[in-house]
């Protein structure tokens, strides 16, 4: 078992492995973070882990550097908003990021982009210094069995359901060529552009095997394509980008 501690941030969202993940990061307490991942060398990877919320919230109320010009700023603790037990606050199986980009802007806020890495899990959350850390157990991700066949079949439904999503004409999706064929490679990026909601994200990025998350995926692509089929048309989703999350 390989475990490691590193910075936490807690999201209203999933992180999947090779998803990017863009942060515009304005509280103190992940500030402190990001000044403290900047002391590590260009050359070493920059990594804190994600996990999803269960029970709380993204943005402490009145947090130092929030932009609400109508109360006076206030200090809070790197737990704040996630209760007394921030363990039991959060889905225990979260994913490592990369922090490719940190710029500090003028006003001490960063700009952030990372890039999902390896899937965790949480065995414990520490609460004692300016931000969150994290004892983690890294994830190895077994194939199980036919994740091959199975991610030739997700593959067939994204396209569908992409279709229907952006009620666009053939042509203008993404073509085979472009996907990837290493089937939980397949599995993450259909898991991050399919429009689910939190647990149903969550309940992939844990699956067991990636046989296991194709077959779920499979099911909730062909049911979310017949639902949409008698929607209006909704924009195309990018495979590879979450929307940038104020910390």
């Amino acid at each position: 078992m390989t475990t490691a501690r590193l910075p936490l941030f807690p999201l209203n969202a999933v992180l999947f492995p090779g998803l990017v993940l863009p942060l515009n990061v304005f509280e103190e307490r992940y500030r402190a973070m990001m000044r403290e991942l900047l002391k590590t060398d260009e050359d070493e990877p920059r990594r804190f882990a994600v996990v999803a919320i269960r029970d709380g919230r993204e943005t402490a109320p009145t947090a130092a550097g929030m932009p609400d010009p109508a109360r006076v700023p206030v200090e809070r603790g790197p737990a704040d908003g996630f209760g007394p037990d921030p363990l039991q606050t959060f889905h225990r199986v979260g994913c490592i990021a990369d922090a490719a980009k940190i710029r500090e802007r003028s006003d001490g806020s960063f700009e952030v982009l990372a890039t999902g890495t390896t899937r965790v899990r949480l065995l414990s959350v520490d609460a004692s210094g300016p931000f969150l850390t994290a004892e983690l157990e890294e994830l190895e991700e077994d194939p199980g069995e036919d994740a091959g066949v199975l991610a030739e079949g997700v593959l067939r439904a994204f396209r569908s359901y992409q279709k229907r999503l952006a009620g666009a004409s053939e042509r203008s999706l993404t073509t085979g060529a472009d996907l990837p064929d290493d089937p939980s490679v397949v599995s993450y990026l259909v898991a991050a552009a399919a429009v689910l909601d939190i647990p149903a994200k969550q309940r992939l990025l844990q699956a067991p095997d990636t046989a296991t998350r194709l077959r779920e995926e499979l099911t909730l692509l062909r049911s979310e394509t017949a639902v949409i089929r008698h929607l209006p048309s909704l924009p195309a989703v990018d495979l590879t980008r979450a929307p940038t999350h104020p910390n």
